[in-house]
């Protein structure tokens, strides 16, 4: 999970691990790129904030990770308004605006796993 503000991160964190998902808490693209690329670990979905500090944003985030992995899923939040969501996200995406219930998200996520491991 990719998240710039240190208390939603708590917060999806929170909501992602009681149900049963492992997660990274990164701050930047930057790092998670740098983290994906490692193949350290073999992640199952990317849940990115649109908005990050520094110079990629969630958007070009979930674009080069899809140039690897072009199935993974990938949940989008957002604060600001999702009219870029069409034409930026990448294809079998979901966007969360914030804020968001948490159950929210665990749906999202558990929906674009699913739908990946039935094709």
């Amino acid at each position: 999970m990719v998240e710039d503000e240190y208390p939603l991160q708590a917060v999806v964190e929170e909501a992602l691990l009681e149900a049963g998902f492992a997660t990274d808490i990164l701050s930047s693209a930057e790092e998670a790129l740098t983290l994906f690329r490692s193949g350290m670990k073999e992640y199952r979905a990317l849940v990115a904030d649109v908005n990050l500090k520094g110079r990629l944003s969630g958007w070009d985030l979930a674009r080069q990770v899809r140039e690897r992995e072009p199935t993974l899923p990938v949940v989008y939040m957002t604060g600001g308004v999702a009219d870029d969501w069409g034409s930026l996200g990448v294809p079998s995406s979901i966007l969360l605006q914030k804020p968001f219930a948490p159950a929210q998200l665990i749906t999202a996520v558990s929906q674009l796993l699913n739908h990946v491991t039935r094709e």
